[in-house]
């Protein structure tokens, strides 16, 4: 398919956005939409030649049975169909439960259907049908309101974590919490780049259907990722689904993997609502008393750390985003750091710069460690931290973060062979950002504090290297939209 043809498809969907936004459809909403009717119509495509598969779509409710059709017609058909396919089972239920029609406007919907009837989405290449679903995605995540921003990690991001693990084909990749399926897609992606691998018949067929392992809480979030993998040619929609929806941290899933890739959302800690003797609603922190934990705890960053070192294989490796708490917070903070150190090769730490996540006030740090045998040697040497944080300045809009902003760490990590590193750090180059720590000197900090830097804020020193007053605007907001939600969390905490 030719690129004018490409944009042409994109266009055609983002120009239906502002009607629908106008008429109280969020982009969410639009995007929800736009899985169920694309669901729909690919359905139809592979129910003729040269699929004919079983599409498992009762009669009656097809795509055939609604595209033809105007007005109340239309509205009451892609109602009964949606809830129709809600009651069936397997994949196509769990796409359609509790699915309702927010289209409200007949004309739009009409519009809507009639877009997407005229493409042929199956022959589509999954790159395209991507880049249509993943702009929609980051719009989603960009509408403050619909609060999908926690779902969704920087693309630049992603891009480095996967190139820093450099998965190999025929492995097996966890998230479990995957969101949109964002890690997955980037390394779908790097698996199947000539530049990396030239893959056989039978690893694309394990890339398709046996390489990941996902689980996410959210049903809408879970449905958008089903839809999101589906388009870009992973997992069978008939077959065996690479995403269950579920509390990861409930359980011991019972599955090994090689690599996981994950930023679990933030928030400190996580709680259940229950209703009292008064019949008031109260909540009360959730501790998952896990036999394979090593610590109980109430925050959910130190237990999905724990989680995710249960998943992995004895030779696995794993890069996960988590907030600074996790770097210095004590208790079962400590615990868990220690216990890293001592079963782990904490190898790496990428410390984020601020404003590149879409909640505000995040200050948080990618992990990178590799799973060892039992031992009772600590497996952790030295600890190689990158600070991309200090004097550096990043906003979602005006300066957001890029891939080249991300190749200096990229090369200091020297994916091909980390145990040829060299600092830029020296006692001649204080400003140097990539530096190592012994073990030693990690376990003799207060509570193995991992929070560390070292380079001087010239913003703090120096008035002449201050931020711009936008970028200084948007700092002063962050920090107090985050000291709000601390006061915020400590007032439920009192009225408990």
């Amino acid at each position: 398919m030719s690129n004018e043809n490409t944009s042409a498809i994109i266009s055609k969907v983002w120009g239906l956005c502002n009607p629908l936004r106008d008429d109280g459809v969020s982009y969410g909403d639009y995007l929800e939409q736009l899985t169920y009717l694309i669901f729909l119509k690919m359905s139809d495509e592979y129910s003729k030649p040269p699929y004919r598969r079983e599409t498992g779509i009762p009669s009656g409710f097809a795509w055939t049975d609604m595209n033809a059709l105007k007005g109340a017609e239309l509205e009451n058909q892609y109602k009964a169909t949606l809830e129709k396919l809600g009651e069936e089972g397997g994949i196509l239920g769990q796409i359609f439960k509790g699915a309702i029609n927010k289209i409200n406007n007949v004309a739009i919907l009409y519009r809507v259907v009639q877009m997407i009837d005229k493409e042929n989405w199956v022959s589509m290449s999954s790159d395209v049908k991507g880049e249509i679903y993943e702009g929609l995605l980051q719009k989603n995540a960009e509408d403050v309101k619909s609060g999908a921003g926690q779902y969704f990690t920087p693309r630049p991001l992603i891009k480095a974590m996967v190139e820093c693990l450099c998965p190999e084909p025929g492995k097996t990749i966890a998230d479990p919490c995957c969101g949109s399926g964002g890690f997955f897609l980037e390394a779908q992606a790097f698996l199947a780049d000539s530049k990396n691998y030239i893959l056989d018949r039978a690893q694309k067929e394990f890339l398709k259907n046996e390489t990941f392992y996902g689980t996410e809480l959210v049903a809408a979030t879970f449905k958008l990722c089903l839809m999101n993998l589906y388009l870009h040619n992973i997992g069978d929609i008939y077959g065996k689904v690479p995403v269950t929806r579920n509390d990861a941290l409930l359980a011991d899933p019972g599955y090994r993997v090689d690599y996981v890739l994950t930023n679990p959302p933030f928030g400190k800690k996580s709680s259940i609502t229950f209703t009292n003797e008064e019949n008031e609603q109260e909540e009360e922190d959730l501790v998952y008393n896990r036999q394979d934990f090593w610590t109980t705890s109430s925050n959910k960053q130190l237990n999905f750390v724990q989680h995710i070192n249960t998943i992995l294989k004895v030779t696995g490796k794993a890069a996960i985003v988590v907030p600074d708490n996790v770097l210095f917070e004590s208790g079962a903070g400590e615990i868990v750091r220690k216990k890293l150190l001592e079963t782990t090769d904490l190898h790496t730490i990428l410390r984020l710069p601020t404003g590149i996540f879409y909640k505000p006030g995040v200050k948080a740090n990618v992990l990178f460690f590799d799973k060892r045998p039992a031992s009772p040697d600590i497996q952790t040497r030295e600890v190689w931290i990158y600070d991309l944080r200090t004097n550096m300045h990043f906003t979602l809009k005006q300066h957001p973060m890029t891939d080249t902003d991300l190749q200096d760490f990229i090369a200091c990590y020297n994916p091909k062979n980390r145990y040829q590193r060299i600092e830029t750090w020296s006692e001649e180059n204080q400003d140097g950002r990539w530096r190592k720590y012994s073990v030693k000197e990690i376990l003799e900090r207060d509570k193995t504090s991992l929070d560390i830097f070292w380079i001087k804020d010239k913003s703090l020193a120096d008035l002449d290297h201050l931020p711009t007053p936008d970028e200084l605007a948007a700092d002063i907001i962050e920090n107090l939209q985050s000291a709000l939600e601390c006061f915020q969390e400590l007032q439920v905490c009192l009225k408990k």
